[in-house]
């Protein structure tokens, strides 16, 4: 093939050499011509390409398209008509290479209604229709066109144009248009994702803003009351979750030592769903539970009123909220408690060695305006070890497919309670167990899961 090419070029070299010397020479010179023309157009291609590669602004990047088609096509001018992410003309980004003609054109663009439309872009008929807009403002010059496409969305139509007396529009020059035209789709289609990726970043951060807000809702340590231990923790599905757990003093003016020999409130709550909704909701509600235990009311007073308070917000969010709330005297250890369909708290007891379920009649938070909830009370003994929890513990899948459940909950709790431990002791166990049996090493969850374990001092 090598010896071919070589006598191919002989024999070219020959026909030129036997033409006459002006027409070998205008030939000649012909040839070196179209490789320079060929050498510059390489040249703005590999420019552009380029300037693709490392853009940050895309009003830059387009400024530079018409500039670009009138040298490469080589033609008196060029327009750009870009297409927003909804389909609609991008008036903003209009760019055109000749100066002479583009504001009367740009007017003309701005007031056509039609590419106001959401949609615009996506139909044939009104690509069409947009031709039609720019050959009436050039009828006096030849013009061709091709979409701007990145994909299957039509991002655009580019137009070159020139004097009518000039004909163009080959095969050559629709490509070396339909070159530009592509790369112009891949930078707008770049710029989309890039605002994405931008969206997603500032609603991460938001949303890490939430987490950090609502972590710092959930106390951070547990109080020191008399005659019990205290122990909790929350393990959000997500970075916002909706399990709420509180310990609140009901008389907060008074010292610490008063107040660790007084009446506290613990309650535990799951809003309905996960993620920022949940959180916020559940944020919300805690403001509210914290005002209604000042008021010192019995637990199923509290609860009517709360729902009285959450229900408008609650209806509009087309969410419900379980809830359970106790209150504890420290002096003589009673625990009185109401239920709003949560998961009842489960009670070890010391001097039978049994479970316990606490739990009272009630509706969830939310539901229905007149909701009644009922109370019950209990009187807790030394060595007593009490559980509350969500549904995210019980309702856990493990690798089999099988949910943990109340009753591996209550086995491991009967076990751990009868080998003495510290209530934060217990805690520890129950949540390795729970990962054990998810199978997660990094403690990823599909719900929200929340433990509170109580212990009566021995």
């Amino acid at each position: 093939m090598k010896e071919n090419s070589l006598i191919s070029e002989q024999q070219n070299l020959n026909q030129l050499n036997s033409l006459p010397s002006s027409a070998s020479k205008s030939l000649k010179d012909l040839i070196h011509s179209l490789s320079q023309e060929q050498i510059i157009n390489q040249d703005l291609l590999l420019s552009l390409s380029f300037t693709l590669r490392s853009f940050t602004n895309l009003q830059r990047f387009l400024e530079l398209i018409p500039l670009l088609v009138t040298q490469l096509v080589g033609v008196k001018g060029s327009l750009l008509i870009p297409f927003q992410d909804n389909g609609s003309l991008w008036r903003e980004q209009l760019q055109m290479s000749s100066g002479d003609e583009d504001k009367e054109l740009f007017r003309k663009l701005f007031l056509f209604d039609e590419g106001k439309k959401i949609g615009f872009g996506m139909e044939e008929k009104n690509i069409v229709s947009l031709d039609r807009l720019v050959q009436r403002h050039f009828e006096s010059s030849n013009v061709i066109a091709t979409s701007i496409v990145s994909r299957g969305r039509h991002r655009g139509r580019l137009y070159a144009f020139d004097k009518k007396e000039i004909v163009f529009g080959s095969n050559i020059h629709r490509k070396h248009l339909q070159i530009v035209a592509d790369l112009t789709g891949v930078a707008i289609e770049n710029d989309v994702i890039f605002q994405v990726i931008r969206n997603h970043e500032k609603v991460d951060r938001q949303i890490s803003i939430g987490a950090e807000i609502q972590s710092q809702l959930l106390p951070d340590k547990c109080p020191i009351i008399d005659g019990v231990e205290l122990a909790a923790c929350c393990r959000p599905a997500f970075q916002v979750g909706g399990d709420y757990y509180d310990f609140m003093p009901t008389r907060p003016e008074l010292s610490e030592t008063a107040k660790s020999s007084g009446r506290w409130a613990f309650v535990i709550g799951d809003v309905m769903g996960k993620g920022v909704p949940a959180g916020l909701l559940m944020t919300m509600l805690r403001g509210m539970l914290r005002a209604e235990v000042l008021t010192g009311l019995a637990p199923d007073s509290i609860l009517h009123d709360l729902n009285q308070l959450a229900l408008e917000d609650l209806t509009q969010s087309h969410r419900f909220v379980t809830l359970f709330y106790s209150d504890f005297d420290a002096k003589s250890r009673k625990l009185r408690f109401a239920n709003a369909a949560h998961n009842p708290p489960i009670l070890w007891s010391a001097k039978s060695k049994s479970i316990i379920r606490l739990d009272a009649p009630g509706l969830l938070i939310g539901l229905q305006s007149e909701a009644e909830y009922g109370c019950g009370e209990i009187f807790l003994q030394p060595g007593d070890v009490l559980l509350y929890y969500t549904d995210g513990v019980t309702e856990a899948p493990g690798m089999s497919g099988e949910r943990f459940d109340e009753n591996r909950l209550i086995t491991f709790l009967d076990k751990f309670a009868r080998e003495g431990l510290g209530a934060q002791q217990i805690l520890n166990k129950l949540f390795e167990r729970l990962d054990g049996f998810v199978g997660v090493s990094d403690h990823h969850l599909e719900d929200d899961a929340s433990m509170v374990v109580l212990k009566v001092n021995e």
